[in-house]
């Protein structure tokens, strides 16, 4: 009677629940969220709207971190270097068979990043849209507050435009914040969109302060930035009084030491220890310790990376990428094997350069020509490293009683022969000073986590001297590019050496792999185009046929050897480069997902017949 009782109240509660399920049908299926995200539920304040900043700055960091960082992409389409890994055929060296719309679209450290820059550039903008689009729905503590939050988002609005049209030429713009699927984009002109951009800045300059944390917007990197967009347009008075709001505000360039960051070494022959260098300012400089300390009052705007942030959790790499691959393909003058960058040799040069794979590898005209001064302190032994600074130290060496165990690396033998096996990518030098970021997460070291500097006051300077060169003053020209070059204690120039080539000259001394060159080469190219000014090389350049003539193309193939000369590397793959590089192909997933509008191609790729005439003013 019991298990009567029993199997009856279990048939109860199961007719229960089936009588509920049935009266619920399927809802019992439908998902309940813990929570919503509501943007109107969000950005109700301003700290609510910093953090929306603060997802801006996260997403810059792209271009300086991890493998591969796009930076280099925009280093390899300039005169400066080419892209030095020689095993594989995915990197851009052969650029006339690489460069196209679906040839861009790889996402990976053996492609290039061109795919990478339009996508984050446009993820970018949407950041930066929605505070704009939302600016009003907070409350905030004054207007005050209100302005300044907005004038840090038109800035990051404005940085990635500018990189973008000077990038992809004329580009969708998209000034607010979309909220529902959108097919219908179109290509608005450049100079429209620079336009736009310099109106923002020019608002934000009156709004952002330099009383701000590293790694926020400063009035600084605002001024900067309109210099840029001023010179774009062609407005150079504008841009030099853009330019004196940051040289004449609160920052300065360092001339003296600094900071408590370790010395500069070199290697001693004979020894296993290396031996430290009395410091100079432009180690200090660029020491990870010292870029965002109080002291150093250079940096307009910082990227901001600490260990443990969790964004890159490798740090830069930039050893890895901008040192040369020294610890294979280099041989001693008996034939063997002679160096090594694991971590059981008595002298572990990794620890002090790096395990380099060859990635970034430089022309000649970066590596010897544009050194000519022996005063440089950029090139001084210990903050540049050349490849006859290392020593021989394959453990394999001392156990043979080898002779050339510890001494400089030799590249030739008695005999004149090669002794190093690929000399693209394991024989060149690199500024050490630059690049040595110390690593304590990777064995061999890499380079670790540093703060970066995106703008620093010796660019302005050297914008200021590109305004005063169009204009016609040589002589201040000649004064702001001097400004840099004294503090790096090399001779001053005089107004007769100004051109162009002068001012290109000191910004690869001075800014490499901090500026976008590429960029700011395809902005000066069209500047040549657009004020029929004669460039150095004697030639006249015309808007009409810029992606068939230019003063990028002409300069690279002047100066850059590898693609002038049409090297092959051991891989077979040849270094080539045309004249419609001067804008890189709009990458085609973008185009055809775009079914109800037109993004318009670049004149060289396939698709620019498809082309409708761009924009001449913001939708």
């Amino acid at each position: 009677m019991r298990t009567s009782l029993k199997y009856i109240k279990i048939i109860g509660v199961l007719t229960t629940i089936i009588a509920t399920v049935a009266s619920c049908k399927k809802e019992y299926l439908e998902p309940q969220p813990l929570s919503f995200y509501e943007p109107s539920a969000t950005y109700v304040d301003a700290t609510a709207m910093r953090a929306a900043l603060a997802a801006c700055a996260r997403n810059l960091r792209f271009e300086y971190y991890g493998g591969n960082p796009a930076i280099l992409t925009e280093m390899l389409f300039t005169e400066i270097a080419v892209e030095g890994v020689t095993d594989k055929s995915g990197p851009a060296q052969d650029l006339n068979l690489q460069i196209t719309p679906d040839g861009v679209q790889a996402d990976d450290d053996d492609h290039n990043k061109i795919y990478v820059y339009w996508r984050e550039g446009y993820s970018g903008i949407k950041y930066a849209n929605t505070v704009i689009s939302r600016i009003d729905d907070a409350t905030y503590s004054s207007p005050a507050e209100r302005n300044a939050i907005l004038g840090a988002a038109y800035f990051h609005r404005a940085l990635r435009y500018y990189k973008l049209v000077h990038q992809f030429g004329d580009v969708p713009a998209i000034m607010n914040e979309i909220t529902a699927p959108k097919l219908d984009f179109y290509s608005t002109k450049k100079d429209v969109i620079l336009q736009k951009i310099k109106l923002d800045l020019d608002s934000a300059l009156l709004w952002t302060s330099d009383n701000v944390n590293k790694g926020e917007v400063t009035k600084g990197a605002v001024a900067h930035l309109l210099t840029k967009v001023n010179l774009a347009l062609g407005d150079f008075d504008a841009a030099i009084t853009a330019a004196n709001v940051a040289i004449n505000g609160p920052y300065s360039l360092m001339k003296t030491n600094f900071g408590s960051a370790p010395a500069p070494i070199v290697f001693v022959p004979g020894s296993a220890t290396p031996q430290s260098l009395p410091h100079n300012v432009i180690w200090d400089l660029h020491r990870p310790e010292n870029k965002s300390i109080g002291a150093n009052k250079e940096g307009l705007y910082m990227i901001i990376d600490r260990f443990g942030d969790g964004q890159f959790g490798t740090g830069m790499t930039i050893m890895r990428q901008a040192v040369a691959f020294w610890g294979t393909n280099v041989n001693t003058p008996s034939g063997k094997k002679g160096t090594y960058d694991n971590l059981t040799a008595d002298l572990v040069q990794s620890n002090f350069v790096g395990r380099g794979i060859g990635r970034t590898r430089p022309s000649n005209y970066a590596q010897y020509e544009i050194w000519n001064d022996p005063n440089d302190l950029r090139h001084a032994k210990g903050n540049w490293m050349n490849m006859e600074d290392l020593l021989y130290n394959e453990p394999g060496l001392k156990t043979i009683n080898d002779p050339n165990y510890l001494k400089n690396l030799q590249l030739r033998n008695a005999a004149g022969g090669l002794l190093c096996t690929d000399t693209i990518r394991s024989w060149y030098g690199w500024p050490q000073y630059k690049v040595f970021v110390d690593d304590n997460e990777n064995a061999p070291k890499q380079g670790g986590h540093s703060d970066w500097y995106m703008f620093r006051l010796a660019e302005t300077y050297l914008l200021r001297a590109e305004a005063y060169f169009w204009k016609g003053n040589q002589a201040l020209a000649a004064a702001d590019i001097n400004a840099v070059r004294t503090r790096a204690n090399c001779a001053p120039i005089t107004a007769a050496d100004v051109n162009m080539g002068t001012i290109l000259d000191e910004r690869a001394r001075e800014l490499y792999f901090e500026e976008n060159r590429k960029t700011e080469m395809t902005r000066i190219s069209f500047l040549f185009a657009k004020t029929g000014k004669a460039a150095e090389n004697g030639k006249v350049y015309s808007l009409a046929n810029i992606s068939e003539s230019n003063y990028l193309y002409d300069r690279v193939m002047a100066k850059n050897n590898f693609y002038k000369l049409g090297i092959v590397t051991n891989h077979n793959d040849k270094y080539t480069m045309s004249p419609y590089h001067i804008l890189w192909p709009i990458p085609t997933r973008s185009i055809n997902g775009n079914s109800n509008g037109r993004i318009n191609q670049n004149k060289g790729y396939v698709g620019f017949e498809n082309n409708v005439p761009a924009l001449d003013k913001i939708p």
